[in-house]
């Protein structure tokens, strides 16, 4: 399959449009406030089409549905989830933020804890952006340009799907070996490197162009139309896709028959290399709280809001609109496994997760054969363009306002300010484009989506106390808050290797039982055993591997999950930040920038939401222990979280129209118009899905 004329129109028109769009929103940006904060007139529909639009990029259009066909539903947690960190950022980082009049977040950590801590952010956030996001951006969109360009910019490498190595395996020996009953290596098609290089350089040179000019305006305009985009594109997909396979229902039946391997669940077992239920619970929660409260490219979109409700409203319409994903991408990803199951063409080729939305497109979409797959590739590169945007201008606004005006230049003029911005946002870009080059793999068959949660997650458990602490617990002290920071970069890599075994993923599972060999691919099996009989080989995991499994590796594998990670080292950076905090007197000054100070709240009321949650939590712990005994199906149990969940936010909103001096509404109006009941849905929503798709 090649682009045709008419979808290759369609997508640099369409893509010249948003182009267009940004060059004008942000030809009159005048002051450094205009230029990094839209010069803080941005409407609600703003905030939740620039949220959403930086957040769901190729990382979800790609990487979550690869992610939903090699893996299945429980993707979803990351959508499921975020709805936390959405809530916390809207309702406790946020009114913080806006109170003190930030440009930047490090700011915050200046203002709460001292200097040191807001260099620290600043670096960590910059090289989080530039090159642990933005070059895996590139990667994904060179990538994916290049599937759908089929023959022009892909060549197919032949596998060993005939089997005919492994009838000579048979016959040599006087026993099965371990080639002739793994499966065989599948054909693959690979990407031309030189068609990746040109890509990964045009669209780096696309993003920055109207990021240069246009300042965060450009990006909010772009962003806002690139998310009507991706949606479309999505949706088109999805539906296309089920309509082929024969409906969600008839997903749920072949999903159904296939036992264990089951797809459309929402919890993987402990020990579970990708996605163990207990680590979506608890690492990954904190992962949402981090990106969501803490995060310069998301929050800043909020920051530039016309006013907090108008922020706070955007944020809840991002948040419904994140409520989507799990349908119109992970479950297309799972669909899109059972429907290449059963498609004779797609039974011998081995396709890489980061592939299967374009095979998708190509597949089903260019036989239309009227210009959707230019749209809709235009939609797919939107969404890249986007998240990087967001990353680059971020990024800009810390080098600038936290480094280079901080430390060279106290004095510096708006001019001045938006000129270092401009370069900066020009450096960023060709480092990123250099290392998308040189480091990526274009042809990896990994899930880049979790690798760069992965990496990410291992700068950032410190700065997550550092924040958390530092808003909702007076006590704490500007050494503690470097000391912290500098801790989680350090006990990230450390309990990484602490932890980890030699023992092979493949050989841990074949050994336990998890897998059979006839179900694992022979590609996946270490070389040096690809020859041995199947006798030898079960002997070499009974005496040789499973004596290296202890009690802890078989509840939570050979190597440890980043979301068990992420717990333990946000416990001892935690620990390290109170023991710290505590051997020094505090500064009472900096100790009024917290939630309950800067927001006029009571010192019990921190104490009163911390014990609604906590009781929140008990009573969604009982229904799910009652749900998995099977006392309760998953329906009914979904009912009952969100409508607790629902009745939770609408007594926080009831206290506050009680708290009125003169009522001159009524509570039904009142709930209308306060913003935390349409809160409370968008949560209650999200506690559904937790438990029906159990």
């Amino acid at each position: 399959m090649q682009l045709q004329t008419l979808d290759l129109v369609v997508f640099v028109v369409t893509l010249l449009g948003v182009m267009a769009v940004g060059f004008f929103a942000g030809r009159q940006e005048e002051t450094s406030e205009d230029y990094f904060l839209a010069g803080k007139g941005i409407r609600w529909f703003g905030v939740a089409g620039a949220i959403f639009g930086s957040n769901v990029s190729a990382n979800h259009m790609v990487g979550m549905l690869g992610v939903g066909f090699s893996i299945g539903f429980a993707q979803s947690h990351f959508e499921l989830g975020a709805i936390a960190g959405l809530l916390l950022m809207c309702y406790g980082f946020l009114p913080v933020y806006r109170k003190l009049n930030l440009y930047t977040l490090s700011e915050y950590l200046e203002r709460r804890y001292g200097g040191e801590s807001r260099l620290l952010y600043a670096l960590i956030m910059v090289i989080i952006m530039a090159f642990v996001q933005m070059v895996p951006g590139l990667y994904i969109g060179a990538r994916t340009v290049c599937v759908l360009m089929g023959d022009t910019a892909m060549v197919t490498e032949p596998g060993s799907t005939d089997n005919g190595n492994a009838a000579v395996a048979t016959t040599q020996a006087a026993e099965p070996t371990v080639t002739s009953t793994a499966q065989p290596q599948a054909a693959q098609e690979q990407v031309r490197t030189s068609y990746y290089v040109a890509f990964v350089v045009v669209l780096g040179v696309i993003a920055a162009s109207y990021t240069i000019i246009g300042g965060l305006k450009a990006v909010v305009y772009t962003d806002v139309i690139q998310s009507v985009l991706i949606l479309f594109g999505g949706i088109a997909v999805a539906l296309l896709t089920f309509s082929e396979l024969g409906g969600w229902g008839r997903m749920m039946t072949l999903d159904a028959a296939a036992g264990a391997n089951a797809k459309l669940k929402l919890y993987e077992p402990m020990n579970h290399p990708e996605l163990p239920w207990t680590g979506v619970l608890t690492g990954l929660m904190f992962m949402h709280c981090y990106y969501w409260g803490t995060n310069q490219f998301i929050v800043q979109r909020a920051l530039g809001a016309r006013t907090g409700s108008e922020a706070r409203l955007g944020i809840i319409v991002a948040g419904f609109l994140k409520l989507l994903i799990p349908f119109f991408a992970i479950g297309t990803g799972v669909a899109a496994f059972y429907l290449f199951r059963e498609t004779p063409a797609f039974q011998n080729q081995k396709i890489a997760p980061d592939t299967v939305f374009p095979v998708l497109v190509t597949y089903l979409i260019s036989p239309l054969g009227i210009g959707f797959v230019g749209l809709i590739a235009a939609g797919l590169i939107g969404a890249i363009l986007s998240s990087i945007d967001s990353m680059m201008n971020s990024a800009a606004t810390i080098i600038t306002v936290d480094i280079y005006r901080k430390y060279f230049s106290p004095e510096a003029t708006d001019r001045e300010m938006i000129r270092v911005g401009r370069l900066s946002i020009i450096a960023l870009m060709l480092m990123a484009i250099v290392m998308a080059v040189f480091i990526m793999d274009p042809n990896s068959q990994s899930n880049f989506f979790l690798n760069i949660a992965n990496y990410s997650n291992y700068l950032t458990p410190g700065v997550l106390v550092a924040f958390l602490m530092g808003i909702f617990w007076s006590r704490g002290t500007r050494v503690a808050a470097c000391v912290t920071i500098i801790a989680g970069l350090i006990l990230s890599p450390a309990v990484q290797f602490a932890y980890d075994s030699d023992v092979d993923r493949t050989l841990y599972d074949l050994a336990l039982g998890h897998k059979q060999l006839s179900d694992v691919s022979i590609g996946d099996i270490p070389k040096d055993f690809r020859d041995h009989s199947v006798v030898e080989f079960e002997q070499h995991l009974q005496k040789e591997v499973l004596p290296q499994i202890s009690v802890l590796h078989r509840a939570l594998g050979p190597q440890l999950n980043f979301f068990h990670r992420v717990v333990v080292v946000i416990g001892l950076s935690a620990l390290v930040f109170v023991v710290v905090s505590l051997m020094q007197a505090p500064d009472h000054e900096k100790n009024k920038n917290t939630w309950s100070a800067l927001g006029g709240h009571a010192p019990h009321r921190l104490g009163q939401l911390a014990a609604s949650v906590a009781v929140s939590v008990v009573v969604f712990t009982v229904v799910a222990a009652l749900m998995v005994a099977g006392n309760l199906a998953p329906a009914v149990a979904a009912w009952l979280a969100a409508l607790w969940t629902l009745a939770a936010f609408l007594r926080e909103v009831w206290r506050s129209f009680a708290e009125q001096a003169s009522r001159q509404t009524s509570f039904v109006q009142f709930v209308v118009v306060d913003d935390r009941s349409y809160a409370g849905l968008l949560a209650a929503a999200a506690m559904f899905m937790m438990y029906y798709f159990y």
